[in-house]
């Protein structure tokens, strides 16, 4: 896990090495463990990295790495299945003077190419510079776990880990009032639309599950999608014994291999089932290198507080815990902070209970993380996938002979399931046009905005449905399209922030495609979201964590923090400067402030705190 930077240019005279360092200074948080920088002979080509050593610790791994005399490679993340890669290429003919992953990278990308990226198996994104070719070969891994940003004008292209590193070379650091607006109205923190946009004009980001190859001759790039997952593939004959152990190989493979390490690794652990999952899994494999410590964020006296289900899997596991309260008086004090190292505005302040955990691990000098984020978007953790399940139910008849409704009703679930619903099962294309329609009125309507500013940016209002009105297309939508890749980029900068990394075992890509490949009573059923991950882990964790029916989402008390007097101070703040920016009206400060829940809809005050970070 490490940060990396780079340089392609026409005149060589522009940029240097000095630029490149104040690149590579700016993501040093990311690589606190060394530095590097590399230039071709003619200087036109600049490749920087900070090193967060985590596999082969040794000078041996240090970046930019060369191979073979023709490839330079920057590497950020880790590629899990590299032992079993380097195996096969050693058998090829392949030889490797490092016990890295990023060398495994660089002969596997001179064997199979541009086709490489579909051998691995990790989050990463990397840069190979062929000499040979004069080509820049860039990718980025499946789920966008890994970040990579650029900038290009004609004659300059520019990457890095971060934005900050291209601000550090002088990139104009100008607001995207589109997205602004989009954030401001209906909470989008990137566009469905158009995946490589940011909250930043002029600087881009590689979408998630595709690669980029920069010719220098020809002096322009392409960008090609190597990845998705196939929602035509469905096996209907599975049965649930099977399922459940072909899940369980999957997901203990993901774990074993993800506690590959150098360093000591250990887990975060909210108290819920996918964590305490991940804690489970950990504990049986026992790897040599697991520090057998979690890190929890606990709020005394907060309703959704979730402590005494965390403890309970730490004493079952006899797990070191380690736990950090977090207050609102933190919450202030590390804002600038907070906000320079995720660099566009977020929803919550769930992120800053992340950001604490991450801080807690460091403390205790614990450097790799292992964390269950991901299997509520792939497994349907959330209570609004009931509706997309009920209405697949009803538009296949099959809705009052499954007791679907009645089983989580008497589970307490109080989703409502109308004619609304009833209408968008059997006409999906009309209800995805009555959806957008109402999102666009109400984004047009926020009674907040100054005029000049919704009339500008309404143009480009956007709210995206699933394509599929059933429960795969809606789990699909999140994790491919919109969901899931914001909360990983909450998950990267707040680890990278303390020079930690996380790991993910439920992103594996092998998992996810299985998972998506079943139909989706293996994601609901009995009223229960997660089925198929219960029953897997029902013998292997106390049953008042596996069917638990409370979904709380890793939720700080928001609203009571947005209470207190200095956040309130703070969201003053936000709209004067967002009034200044003539964002919102003037009328609107004198408006009380209307605290909300971490995860309520509408929660304006809230975004117009972390939105005012783009005029800093």
């Amino acid at each position: 896990m490490c940060g990396i930077a780079g340089i392609i240019q026409s005149n060589p005279s522009e940029y240097s090495k000095v630029h490149l360092k104040k690149m590579t200074d700016a993501l040093a948080h990311r690589g606190p463990d060394g530095e590097g920088v590399w230039q071709d002979v003619a200087g036109n080509i600049l490749l920087g990295h900070r090193r967060l050593s985590v596999i082969d610790i040794s000078d041996a791994g240090n970046q930019p790495m060369c191979y073979r005399d023709r490839y330079t490679i920057v590497h950020n993340g880790e590629i899990y299945n590299y032992i079993e890669l380097k195996e096969y290429l050693s058998k090829k003919g392949y030889t490797f003077h490092s016990e890295t992953d990023t060398e495994v990278i660089a002969a596997a990308y001179d064997y199979w190419k541009y086709e490489c990226v579909n051998y691995f198996d990790g989050m990463f994104a990397f840069a190979i510079w062929d000499e040979k070719e004069k080509e820049l070969f860039v990718a980025r891994d499946r789920f966008g776990e890994k970040p990579f940003f650029y900038f290009f004008d004609g004659r300059h292209f520019l990457f890095a880990s971060e934005m900050k590193a291209l601000w550090a070379a002088g990139v104009e650091k100008t607001a995207n009032q589109k997205m602004l607006f989009n954030f401001i109205t209906i909470g989008y923190t990137n566009n469905p639309s158009r995946p490589e946009e940011t909250f930043y004009e002029n600087i881009y980001k590689l979408p998630a599950a595709s690669f980029l190859k920069f010719s220098s001759i020809y002096f322009q790039f392409s960008i090609q999608q190597y990845w998705d997952i196939d929602l035509t593939i469905q096996d209907n004959n599975i049965s649930d014994q099977n399922a459940i152990e072909e899940f369980s190989h999957l997901l203990t493979t993901a774990v074993k291999r993800r506690s590959r390490s150098d360093v000591p690794l250990g887990t975060s652990l909210s108290g819920g089932l996918d964590s305490s999952a991940i804690a489970a899994l950990s504990h049986v494999l026992q790897s040599d290198n697991d520090s057998h410590k979690c890190f929890t964020a606990i709020f005394p006296g907060f309703e959704k507080d979730e402590t005494v289900f965390a403890k309970q899997v730490a004493e079952q596991f006899k797990l070191q815990q380690f736990t950090t309260s977090i207050t609102s008086e933190e919450l202030i004090s590390d804002w600038e902070k907070l906000c320079y190292h995720q660099e566009e505005p977020f929803g919550s302040a769930s992120i800053f209970a992340q950001y604490k955990v991450f801080s807690l691990a460091k403390e205790k000098n614990v450097k790799v993380l292992l964390d269950g984020q991901g299997a509520d978007e792939t497994l349907a953790g959330y209570h609004k996938y009931y509706k997309w399940y009920w209405q697949e139910l009803f538009r296949n008849r099959k809705l009052r002979k499954s007791k679907e409704l009645s089983a989580a009703n008497e589970l307490g679930i109080t989703e409502s399931f109308t004619y609304k619903n009833k209408i968008a099962a059997y006409f999906p294309s009309f209800a995805s046009i009555v959806m957008e329609r109402q999102y666009l009125l109400k984004a047009i309507r926020q009674e907040d905005l100054n005029k000049d500013f919704v009339r500008l940016q309404s143009k480009e209002a956007y709210y995206t449905p699933p394509e599929h009105f059933d429960l795969n297309g809606v789990l699909y939508f999140n994790t491919r399209i919109y969901g899931l890749e914001e909360l990983l980029r909450y998950a990267d900068r707040n680890s990278m922030a303390h020079g930690r990394e996380v790991r993910l075992p439920f992103l594996s890509h092998e998992l996810v495609e299985f998972v998506f490949s079943l139909p989706s009573h293996f994601k609901i059923r009995n009223g229960r979201t997660k089925w198929l991950l219960r029953e897997t882990m029902k013998s292997k964790l106390p049953d008042v964590i596996t069917w638990r029916r409370d979904k709380v989402g890793f939720e700080p008390p928001q609203k009571s923090w947005m209470q207190t007097v200095p956040v309130q101070e703070a969201i003053r703040g936000a709209k004067n400067k967002l009034v200044d920016e003539k964002v919102l009206k003037p009328e609107v400060l004198h408006k009380s402030i209307t605290p909300l829940p971490a995860h309520e809809a509408d929660n304006f005050d809230w975004r117009y705190l972390s939105a005012a970070m783009l005029f800093k």
